[in-house]
Parts: C-alpha cells; structure tokens; sequence
C-alpha cells in the first residue's frame, strides 16, 4: 500500500470500482474539509445501463454530502489504464495542478504507479496524492482472515503483475 496524506488540491477524484460507497464517502469527507472544492467521480458504465457516477453520487447524497460537491465523470473504461486516461484528459481541461485520488486502500499502490507513469509525459507539472479509503474486507493487517479480502488480494496482485508487463 502507498497512501499519502491528503494535500490542499484543485480537485479531488474519487477512481472507479469501488461497490461500497468508501471511496466516495472519503472524497465527501475531504471536500467537507476543505482539501479541496470538489470532487470529479469516474464511473464506467455497468448494471442495468447505468454509469458507476449515477449510483456512487446518489449514495454520497443520502450519506449527508451535497451533490454540488461531485462532478460525474461517466466513462467505459474497463481497467484503471484506461481510466487514467480519461481521468488525466479532464484534469488538463479544468487546468488542474494538485489532485488528490481516492481509491481503496489495496489500489493506491497499483494506481498511482499507473498515474505517475502518464503524468510527466501528458501533464508534468500535475502533483498526484494517492488517499486511500477503506475498503470493506481488505485490511493490510488482516486480508486474509476472510474470503472476500484473500480475493482482494489475489486479483489486485494478479493486476499488478500484469501491469508490469504492460498489459
């Protein structure tokens, strides 16, 4: 894991796939504190012809947070690759310098390496800080005590293997 303390930013994002609502929740808590105005949510499209955005921004919604907090970034990316593509594309368009990424604590590592690899050629003077939120079943002190953190952790590895081959 490679979390960093949230910084003042221009924006926050909040990286798909979580089905919890802690990534979003966290980024709520982060604008409410003042890290930064708002926070852009990518969310592929999905179930039932929704994008993740449509389902993640309601539930920080009922959960106290204003809507006005959150920027849907609606996508059909199927790998965090891709999504930082997107995600890294809207940045440039808002003029944005500091960033702090919400993704689940298991993530940080995986997607930041990702994002930081992109950043010096698309965009290098953009300052990345990964935040981890939690995750449900995945503790780094106890993963595997469960069936759904050991999944966690065999599919996140298997990702960042991959990921070193540049798949």
């Amino acid at each position: 894991m490679r979390s960093e303390s949230p910084a003042t930013a221009d924006l926050i994002v909040v990286l798909a796939g979580d089905y919890s609502g802690n990534r979003i929740l966290a980024a709520g808590d982060l604008v409410r504190r003042g890290f930064a105005p708002k926070a852009l949510v990518s969310g592929p499209s999905g179930e039932y012809g929704l994008h993740e955005t449509d389902l993640a921004i309601p539930f920080a919604v009922r959960h106290g947070y204003p809507e006005s907090y959150f920027i849907p970034l609606p996508n059909d990316d199927r790998s965090t690759k891709d999504e930082a593509a997107d995600v890294l594309a809207a940045l440039r368009q808002r003029h944005v310098r500091r960033v702090d990424i919400v993704t689940s604590d298991y993530h940080t590592r995986r997607a930041g390496s990702i994002y930081r690899a992109r950043v010096p050629k698309l965009d290098p003077g953009l300052e990345i800080h990964m935040v981890a939120a939690p995750d449900l079943y995945f503790t780094p002190e106890g993963w595997w005590k469960n069936r759904e953190g050991r999944k966690t952790f065999l599919l996140e590895w298997m990702k960042t293997v991959a990921t070193w081959f540049g798949m």
